[in-house]
C-alpha cells in the first residue's frame, strides 16, 4: 500500500515525486514510457526559478540555454519588440531556460531518483483505475498496485479527465501546431541568437511562429493557428515566407515536421475523493506565453503542499480536498487565457506590446506576467485585464 500512486512522469509527475519523497511520503510514480522521450514545450519561464531550487535542480549555460527574455515581431509591418525579464516589477525572477525536453524531463526524474529517492518506474502502462473504500486500486501492464491517493500526472492524455469525458475544448485560442527542428545553425546565426537566448514569436494571419534556441546550436521553430487549415502545406508555406526563418535556417540541417492536435481544453472535474489532476491533466492553453511546463510544476507544488498534511491527519479522502489548490492555479489560467484571448482577437499587441512609448508600469507588470509571476497584487497589467470585456471562456461541468 503506497500513501500516493502518481500517474505520469513528466514535470509535474517528476515535481511531485520529488517533494513527496522529501517530505517521506511513501509515493511510486509510473509512467508509460521509457525516459528520455521526446515532447514539445521547450520554452520556461523565470517563475520556475524558485521550485528548482526546492527540487535540487541545478541549471547553468554549460548544458542549458538561457532565456534573457521575449522578442515579438511582425514581418508584415516591420514592428519589434524586446521584453527583458529583468524589466519587470519588483521580485519578479529576471531570467529564465530554453531545454530539450527529453533532456530536461529526465534529468527532473534522475534528480528526484537520486537526490531525494523517489520511487520512478518507466515503461508501465496503467490499465485500469478502481476506487474502492479506503483506497485506490491500479493495474498495469505489470502488476497492481494500491495507494490512499491518486495523482493524474498524464499530460494532455489527461487520462481521468478523458476517461470520464469533462475535457472541454477552449474556443478561439490555439488549436494545433506544426513544428520542427534546425540543427548545425551558421555561425554567424548562432553568435546571434545564443547570447540572449530570446524566443522569437513572429505574428502571422490567424497565428504565430515560435522560434526557439537550444543548447548546442538547435532551433525549434513551429506555427500555431486558431483558425484557417494546419498541415505541412501550410506549414512549409509559412516558413518560405517569413525573412527571418529563411535567414536563420540557411544551410541548416532539418528535421521532419510534427504535428499536435486538440490543444486548448479545461478539465471541468480536475479532482474528486482520493484523486486529483496536476499540470496539463487540469488545463492547457495555447502555448504562445510558455506556460505549460511552469503551471504544471508549480501545480504539483501546490497540490503536494496540500496533500502531505492531509494523509498525515487522514483528510485525503474528502472530496473537495484540493478545492484551495484550484482556486490558485485558476488565477493563472484565467490570466494567461485572458492575455491569449487579448494578443488573437484585440488590439493588445499593437497598443502595448509595440507601441512607441507604453506606460511604464503597464509595460513592467507585462513583462511580469509573461515570466509567470501573476500571483501578485501590484500589477495593473494584470488588473486591467481582469477589468476587460475579453474573459476566460466558462465552461459548464456535466452536472450543470
Amino acid at each position: 500500500m503506497h500513501d500516493v500512486l502518481i500517474v505520469g512522469a513528466g514535470p509535474a509527475g517528476s515535481t511531485a515525486a520529488n517533494l513527496l519523497a522529501q517530505a517521506g511520503v511513501r509515493a511510486v510514480a509510473l509512467d508509460k514510457d521509457v525516459f528520455p522521450r521526446f515532447h514539445i514545450g521547450e520554452s520556461l519561464l523565470p517563475i520556475d526559478l524558485p521550485i528548482f531550487a526546492r527540487l535540487g535542480v541545478a541549471m547553468d549555460r554549460t548544458s542549458w540555454q538561457f532565456k534573457q527574455g521575449a522578442e515579438f515581431i511582425d514581418e508584415r509591418t516591420g514592428e519589434f519588440a524586446f521584453f527583458s525579464f529583468a524589466d519587470g516589477l519588483e521580485g519578479t525572477p529576471p531570467h529564465a531556460w530554453q531545454v530539450d525536453r527529453a533532456t530536461f524531463d529526465t534529468m527532473l526524474c534522475d534528480v528526484a531518483r537520486r537526490s531525494r529517492g523517489a520511487d520512478i518506474r518507466f515503461g508501465e502502462r496503467v490499465r485500469d483505475i478502481e476506487f474502492i473504500g479506503d483506497h485506490v486500486r491500479v493495474v498495469t501492464d505489470r502488476e497492481e498496485h494500491r495507494a490512499r491517493f491518486l495523482l493524474d500526472c498524464t499530460g494532455q492524455d489527461a487520462m481521468l479527465g478523458r476517461g470520464a469525458r469533462t475535457i472541454a475544448p477552449l474556443h478561439e485560442l490555439g488549436r494545433a501546431a506544426v513544428f520542427c527542428h534546425f540543427d548545425d545553425l551558421s555561425p554567424e546565426v548562432w553568435a546571434e541568437l545564443g547570447e540572449q537566448g530570446n524566443i522569437k514569436v513572429l505574428i502571422v494571419e490567424d497565428g504565430w511562429h515560435w522560434l526557439i534556441p537550444m543548447h548546442g546550436g538547435r532551433l525549434s521553430v513551429g506555427l500555431v493557428k486558431w483558425r484557417g487549415k494546419l498541415d505541412d502545406d501550410a506549414f512549409e508555406a509559412a516558413l518560405a515566407a517569413s525573412p527571418l526563418c529563411r535567414r536563420l535556417t540557411a544551410g541548416a540541417t532539418r528535421s521532419a515536421s510534427r504535428t499536435i492536435r486538440n490543444w486548448s481544453y479545461k478539465n471541468t472535474r480536475p479532482s474528486g475523493p482520493r484523486w486529483a489532476c496536476v499540470g496539463d491533466a487540469c488545463a492547457f492553453l495555447d502555448p504562445v506565453f510558455s506556460s505549460g511546463v511552469s503551471l504544471a510544476m508549480l501545480g504539483a507544488e501546490r497540490t503536494v503542499d496540500l496533500l502531505v498534511p492531509a494523509l498525515a491527519e487522514g483528510r485525503e479522502a474528502a472530496a473537495d480536498l484540493m478545492a484551495p489548490v484550484h482556486a490558485t492555479m485558476q488565477v493563472a489560467y484565467d490570466s494567461f487565457e485572458q492575455l491569449i484571448r487579448r494578443f488573437y482577437h484585440t488590439r493588445l499587441v499593437s497598443h502595448l506590446f509595440f507601441a512607441r512609448t507604453p506606460d511604464p508600469q503597464l509595460r513592467r507588470g507585462l513583462i511580469s506576467m509573461l515570466a509567470g509571476d501573476v500571483w501578485r497584487d501590484d500589477n495593473p497589467f494584470q488588473d486591467m485585464l481582469r477589468s476587460s470585456r475579453v474573459q476566460p471562456q466558462r465552461v459548464a461541468a456535466p452536472s450543470e
